[in-house]
């Protein structure tokens, strides 16, 4: 933690003497992800300091950008995320070549290092603080170089070159006392120590710990110290010293374990001690009786002891056999375990079979299916016969509907596979339900529904949890009512169950007066393309996966679903779940309709597309806005031509032949930072928006497209 500070510090005095501090929105971010890391909250830390990359981003400031991936590196690491610390200081180290100064250069390839050292990854490591060394000779920064060097040292004793290593650790020891802090001496006289008791000369390794110990007042250092005393002096037969040093050790390792602990009071901890205390005093009372009962029966021992040999000879030679039974014993369940190892393997490659069958057939689809629906779309806006309209809405039907099918498999396929993110952002959860019965007035009217809505009057304003998700999941349990109701009524409930501190637990009631489901059918209703009956499938269509989606996101959410039904007298769905109460989130504008067509009229736009179909169908439908449209197929060619000519903005599919959209787009951005890049993807499985994003694309749009999306991102990325 104290590491984090220092950094944060440092990076702060860096964006200092680059900007002028004002009161936007970086500085409220920034200064809310502080507040949160000192309150060891670091889930609102992670959010408020991922806004604040977004925000530097969107408005092209790459010195702050540069700065806040540091921060969430440092958080990152803290947490122990390792990998995904890996990924901040790689984007903070990018943006740093350009941007800023050689400190926060070798500050991000130092702690590029060290993540490397934290996955074991040594060769990965080196180059790194190779480079963080020689920013730092340049800047004459003695302890950093310091530092560097103990990594190095690390390295070589991790990598087997035990020798090398201690030269290394003994250079950092004879520098100037002036020159060297007194947390890197320890650490450095603490690892001479560990290798010195390796070769047995224990005396030579106690001197050095013992001036670790001295020099130190790191207590996770200063535990493992005492510890390894302990060792070497058990090792030297010297038990009084120690049992000493491993009273010392648990002693550090309580207090430790108390600071580590966010969840424990000062007073609960003081309670805690004077436990602790008393327990050691009645130990200590027993002990002495213990010795008084001892000595009065020493003499009793004295004599019984012929019987005791004699017995415990007996005793000996059934052990022994005993010791045969137990060996032969643990070899089969030994066996066993490699067994059943092999059979979970088994398994687990098999999931893993699945999960890729299925990201790949549903990605291959999304292509042809972009087609589809864009030449579908493009002949609906242009005026076709009468006759025409039915055949043509009949196929934008189908298009929608096989996309919807390929988005739930998807979902699917994330949910198992543990790629689903939770969002922990602030909504209006009354203005979602309102909102999600206006898109759903037209189906209600369809089936002749009365559609109504129940909102407890008493629930918060504004929750903080994730509103894309729970939408998702009453979306599909309000489309269901509908459908399966006719004439009849599907009412939306939302009252407040419990209100504790500063969360409060809901319970949703999805209820309807359709068809029901059999009895025998309410536990397999739930089941992927489950729809009660092959008569249901048929009258009222469906793909069997929407009640599949809204378990599985409600489990995730640490819900759980309940089903009640009738046949022919309606079902309701019920669940609760628990969110913490937030205040108003920052309003996001969007671009309206009436607004992007405005801003799209000549815009000029590059279009990088090696499908000939979707060059013909991206490039109509920009037409039809009055937008200027280029088409390159590859990203090589791309490349070159944006070094000779402006766009207004990049349209680059992801998968191309040769370099694909991602490389392309990082060797962009080396010489254009402002034009920008919208990602064009059929997004599969191992693929992210933020993943995209790290490339230095500024948005995606997925395939197949939704014309009013479309759009609508490009007009929101257009000056």
């Amino acid at each position: 933690m104290k590491c984090f500070f220092f950094s944060v510090l440092f990076f702060t005095g860096i964006l200092a003497s680059h900007s002028k501090v004002t009161a936007d929105s970086l500085t409220y971010y920034y200064t809310l992800s502080n507040q949160n890391i000192k309150d060891d909250n670091y889930r609102n830390a992670l959010f408020f300091t991922q806004k604040a990359i977004q925000f530097a981003k969107k408005n092209n400031k790459n010195i702050e950008q540069a700065l806040h991936e540091f921060n969430l590196g440092k958080i990152l690491y803290d947490l122990k995320k390792y990998d995904d610390a890996l990924v901040s200081f790689l984007k903070s180290a990018t943006l740093n070549n350009t941007t800023i100064s050689n400190k926060a250069k070798a500050e991000s390839y130092y702690h590029i290092g060290l993540c490397y050292m934290a996955k074991e990854n040594y060769k990965e490591a080196s180059p790194y603080f190779n480079k963080a060394e020689n920013l730092y000779k340049d800047l004459k920064t003695t302890n950093k170089i310091l530092e560097v060097k103990l990594q190095k040292g690390l390295i070589n004793r991790f990598t087997g070159k035990t020798q090398e290593a201690m030269t290394i650790f003994k250079s950092i020891i004879y520098m100037p006392e002036s020159s060297i802090l007194e947390d890197l001496k320890a650490k450095t006289l603490y690892q001479i120590g560990t290798i010195e008791s390796q070769y047995n000369r224990n005396n030579l390794a106690i001197a050095y710990l013992k001036k670790a110990l001295n020099a130190n007042n790191n207590i996770e250092l200063k535990t493992s110290i005492v510890l390894a005393l302990s060792t070497l002096y058990d090792k030297t037969l010297d038990k009084n010293l120690a049992y000493q040093y491993l009273k010392q050790y648990l002693k550090l390792k309580e207090e430790l374990t108390f600071l580590n602990n966010k969840r424990l009071g000062v007073d609960d901890y003081a309670k805690f001690k004077e436990a602790e205390r008393l327990k050691e005093q009645n130990q200590f009372k027993i002990q002495k009786e213990e010795e008084l009962k001892s000595k009065k029966i020493s003499k009793i021992i004295s004599i019984l002891a012929i019987a005791l040999i004699t017995i415990l000879s007996l005793l000996s030679l059934s052990l022994y056999k005993n010791n045969k039974i137990r060996t032969k014993s643990n070899q089969l369940l030994k066996d066993k375990n490699k067994e059943l190892e092999i059979a979970k393997n088994k398994v687990e490659k098999a999931s893993q079979a699945r999960s890729e069958f299925l990201s790949t057939v549903s990605h291959e689809l999304r292509t042809p299916l972009n087609a589809i629906n864009g030449i579908t779309h493009l002949l609906l806006e242009e005026d076709p016969k009468k006759n025409q309209i039915d055949y043509l809405s009949s196929l934008k039907f189908s298009g929608d509907y096989l996309t919807k099918f390929i988005n739930e498999i998807l979902e699917i396929n994330k949910i198992e596979s543990n790629k689903t993110e939770i969002e922990e952002i602030p909504f209006n959860l009354k203005q979602l339900l309102i909102n999600i019965k206006q898109s759903l007035k037209e189906l209600a009217i369809v089936n002749n529904n009365d559609f109504k809505l129940d909102v407890d009057y008493t629930i918060p304003d504004f929750l903080i949890g994730d509103p894309t998700k729970l939408s998702q999941i009453i979306l599909n349990l309000i489309n269901n009512a509908l459908k399966f109701t006719k004439n009849g009524v599907v009412n939306v409930v939302a009252k407040l169950n419990n209100l504790e501190d500063k969360y409060a637990t809901l319970h949703f009631e999805i209820i309807d007066t359709g068809i029901g489901i059999p009895a025998e059918k309410l536990e397999s209703v739930f089941d992927s393309f489950s729809q009660g009956s092959i008569e249901v499938n048929r009258k009222y269509g469906g793909t069997g996966l929407g009640l599949t989606i809204v378990k599985k996101l409600i489990t995730i959410l640490g819900g759980e679903i309940h089903l009640k039904s009738t046949v022919n007298k309606g079902s309701t769905f019920s669940f609760q779940l628990k969110f913490e109460i937030g205040k108003k989130p920052i309003d996001i504008v969007s671009t309206s309709k009436q607004n992007y067509e405005s801003k799209l009229i000549n815009k000029k736009i590059l279009l990088v597309e090696d499908n000939k179909i979707n060059q013909m169908i991206t490039t109509k439908m920009l037409f039809n806005k009055k937008v200027i449209c280029e088409v390159i197929d590859n990203g090589e060619e791309a490349i070159e031509l944006l070094k000779i000519s402006k766009f207004d903005l990049i349209l680059m599919d992801v998968h191309l032949p040769g370099i694909n959209g991602t490389i392309a787009t990082e060797t962009i951005r080396k010489f254009d930072n402002i034009t920008p890049i919208i990602a064009l993807t059929a997004i599969s499985l191992d693929e992210n928006r933020e993943m995209l994003l790290s490339f230095g694309m500024n948005d995606v749009i997925t395939k197949p497209f939704i014309p009013e999306v479309f759009y609508s991102i490009i007009a929101d990325h257009l000056k």
